[in-house]
C-alpha cells in the first residue's frame, strides 16, 4: 500500500463519524505489520476545530477533517483495498502532524 492511500475505516463502531483512514506512514516501512493512520472524520458544520490540527481533506468529493491528534497504528491486514490516494494533499497532513509534535 502507498503512503496517503485512503481506506474504509475497518472499525464498524466508529465508521459513521469516521468513514475513512489515511495511511501517513512512509512506504519505506512496508515490512512492518502495522500502518500509521490518521482518521478522516465527518464533522458537524457547527463544530469548530483548529484547521492546523484538523485540516480538510477531500476524498471522493467529500470534505472530511483529518484528526491528527487521533493518529494511531492499525494492522495492515485490516486495510483491504484503497478507495483513494490523497498525496496531492500531503502537505496539509504533514503540517497537522507537525502541530501534534511541536504544538504549533
Amino acid at each position: 500500500m502507498a503512503q496517503y492511500d485512503v481506506f474504509t475505516n475497518p472499525s464498524s463502531r466508529s465508521a459513521d463519524g469516521i468513514p475513512y483512514v489515511v495511511v501517513i506512514q512512509s512506504d519505506l516501512l512496508d515490512a512492518l505489520a502495522t500502518r500509521l493512520t490518521m482518521p478522516l472524520a465527518v464533522l458537524d458544520v457547527a463544530t469548530r476545530v483548529p484547521t492546523s490540527l484538523c485540516p480538510v481533506i477531500v476524498v471522493k468529493g467529500q470534505r472530511l477533517h483529518a484528526l491528527a491528534h487521533y493518529t494511531a497504528p492499525l494492522p495492515a491486514k485490516l486495510l483491504k483495498r484503497p478507495v483513494d490516494n490523497v498525496a496531492a494533499q500531503a502537505s496539509a497532513l504533514v503540517s497537522a502532524m507537525d502541530a501534534v509534535l511541536s504544538g504549533l
